[in-house]
């Protein structure tokens, strides 16, 4: 339980970052009509769209440890991020995402970023310890 608590403040750093990032890569929009991408939009956007979206995550992560400086450790968000997703390349994620909604069409109203998360990035730290 006290490690949950320890990422809250980070997830919502990264929420708000992803979030800030995407408005900013389309129109201007105010801050309570920002969406949260879903699978449904992950599956009708174009490979050059689903690249920029990870990209724009990419970025924050890189932010957010060059915020962290050298007081980073290996349970900071970004950190286990990286770690998780070792070996990936845009395309591998974009690949992986694709195919997880393909294969599990009733997920599609769920967060990309939570997908990516638990489908990607937890299974890759079980496998880089």
């Amino acid at each position: 339980m006290e490690y949950v608590m320890a990422i809250k403040p980070q997830w919502r750093t990264l929420f708000s970052v992803t979030f800030l990032s995407l408005a900013m890569m389309g129109n201007v929009a105010r801050a309570e009509n920002i969406p949260i991408v879903t699978g449904q939009q992950w599956m009708a956007s174009s490979d050059a769209e689903k690249k920029a979206y990870l990209v724009g995550i990419a970025n924050l992560l890189d932010v957010e440890r060059a915020y962290a400086g050298p007081t980073a450790n290996s349970t900071d968000i970004a950190q286990r991020f990286g770690k998780g997703m070792q070996g990936q390349t845009l395309d591998s994620v974009r690949q992986g995402l694709d195919n997880y909604y393909a294969s599990h069409p009733t997920m599609v109203q769920h967060p990309v970023i939570e997908t990516l998360w638990f489908q990607m990035v937890v299974p890759g730290l079980n496998k880089n310890p």
